[in-house]
């Protein structure tokens, strides 16, 4: 698109109200860049979320430009948005100043950069310590690398571009590592996130052993850092499914259920016995995860045994499985090793990578319907969008306080669903107010265990497993449509026969 298209100063409208609302999109361009959401912007400008709502589709139009863009760490303004920052923020300073009568406040209050405080989160008990004290039984293996010689600097903003350009497709893998970390790395106005095609290529490299240790955090950390795209994880997951070998004759499940749990953690792993409801229906249940490297490693390995789910150390084991008894789980780290070990730079970083995300997407074997859930709101559209750069036609998310399909009874839950492609959201009404019981002398895994056999009775934990089981129902009908009471009422009669 010209140049001149594009240029803040061109005119839209001679007449007087023409003026004026190139005024009003400008301060709101304004406020948008600075607060980098449509609701703290509107508040900022104390107008309606509506009217700013507005006002960004007008931009868009105007600019032929998304101008924001979903990531894992919320809305961030697209490459030509970043450029234009600068000259927007002056502009609408001069506005301000301008419009100010006799020193009064300006149309736009200054930004306020307290950053927000986190939500508090509620304290998880402390376990017995005799509770799921066991280690995975698959082996942890070293991060494969390999060190480069020394590189050359960093582009230069006069040289950026034609640098990035000269380094091909074909060109040894840390130059290639070198382009993708100076694509996304530079900062404002001079970087953009990987397409899908660049993430997959550039994580292959790291997954494949062929890139340096430095450029293994320097691409992940800077991707975490400005917020992963929907196309980055897309291409994440693909590269980390390439890696998983299939066998040649395989069972395809009907339902993909990720497990990827922080050791920080402690509640009973609920979402297992909802599984097992689900297998119990007829459908056949992939479950794959991880529960960090520490001395409760293998406690999701230990709960699934324990509820008579094979572990199965090769996808071809799982694959019989779920020919033989509908349900299986794999450790991610007979899967994938290497992955897992870039999910152990959590320790050296002490914070999350991006494909913490992905790995919730990698789906491997190709099942239609995937379970998902997700405590961080930004993630609920942004694995959806995820699933639409992957092919996945059904998906239904939980809005869960972890990231794993696990219902959280006695409040509103929406359920954030896709079906063939289409958005299908729900929202699950509170109901009754329940509180988890107490296992008394029991351990919290003797506990779990005696809820499933009846020997102790929760509300509320039967409350988590028959809501969670209605869930994954209701993804599997693929009906946009469906609704959540007829998926509850056979989760619970599943239940309630789930000892014959």
């Amino acid at each position: 698109m010209a140049d001149d298209r594009r240029s803040l100063g061109r005119k839209v409208d001679d007449s007087g109200a023409g003026a004026f609302n190139q005024v009003k999109l400008l301060i709101a361009f304004d406020a948008l860049l600075r607060e980098g959401s449509v609701s703290r912007a509107a508040e900022s400008l104390k107008l309606q979320v509506s009217a700013v709502s507005r006002m960004l589709a007008e931009l868009r139009k105007l600019y032929d430009d998304p101008i924001f863009i979903r990531t894992g760490q919320g809305m961030r303004p697209t490459p030509f948005a970043e450029s234009l920052r600068l000259r927007v923020r002056g502009h609408a300073s001069e506005t301000e100043l301008l419009l100010a009568v006799n020193g009064s406040t300006p149309l736009a209050p200054a930004p306020n950069l307290a950053a927000s405080p986190p939500e508090p989160t509620a304290a998880a008990p402390s376990p017995s310590p005799d509770d799921w004290a066991v280690e995975t039984r698959t082996n942890i293996v070293p991060l494969s690398v390999t060190p480069a010689d020394q590189l050359e600097a960093a582009p230069t903003p006069r040289h950026f571009a034609v640098r990035i350009a000269a380094i091909g497709d074909n060109a040894d893998p840390h130059r290639r590592l070198a382009r993708y970390i100076a694509t996304t790395a530079p900062g404002p106005g001079r970087s953009r996130p990987l397409t899908q095609e660049e993430a997959r290529d550039a994580l292959a490299l790291i997954l494949d052993g062929q890139a340096d240790p430095l450029q293994v955090g320097a691409l992940l950390m800077t991707i975490h850092y400005r917020g992963a795209s929907a196309g980055e994880l897309a291409g994440f997951a693909e590269a980390i499914r390439a890696t998983i070998t299939l066998p040649a004759k395989f069972t395809r499940p009907d339902l993909d259920w990720p497990a990827y749990m922080s050791p920080k953690v402690r509640s009973a792993p609920w979402f297992l016995h909802a599984a097992r409801l689900v297998a119990m229906a007829g459908h056949k249940v992939l479950l794959h995860g991880h529960y960090g490297s520490g001395p409760e490693s293998g406690k999701l390995e230990a709960a699934a045994e324990d509820a008579g789910i094979p572990v199965c150390l090769t996808l071809a084991d799982a694959s019989m499985a779920l020919a033989a008894g509908g349900i299986a789980f794999t450790p991610l780290g007979s899967l994938a090793p290497q992955t897992r070990s870039l999910l152990g730079l959590h320790a050296m970083f002490e914070m999350r990578n991006p494909l913490h995300s992905a790995i919730h997407m990698i789906n491997p074997i190709g099942a239609k319907t995937s379970i998902l859930g997700a405590s961080q709101s930004s993630r609920r559209d942004l694995y959806r969008d995820v699933a639409r750069h992957l092919d996945l036609p059904n998906i239904a998310l939980i809005g869960s306080v972890r990231d794993v399909a696990e219902f959280t009874p006695g409040r509103m839950v929406k359920i954030f669903r896709m079906t063939s492609g289409i958005d299908a959201d729900l929202t699950v009404p509170a109901g009754k107010k329940l509180k988890p019981g107490t296992s008394g002398m029991l351990t919290q895994r003797e506990y779990w265990q005696a809820i499933w056999s009846g020997a102790a009775r929760d509300d509320w934990a039967e409350a988590v497993i028959v809501k969670t089981a209605a869930v994954a129902f209701l993804a599997l009908t693929g009906d946009p449509q469906a609704g959540f009471d007829d998926c509850l009422k056979r989760a619970s009669e599943l239940w309630a026969v789930r000892k014959r």
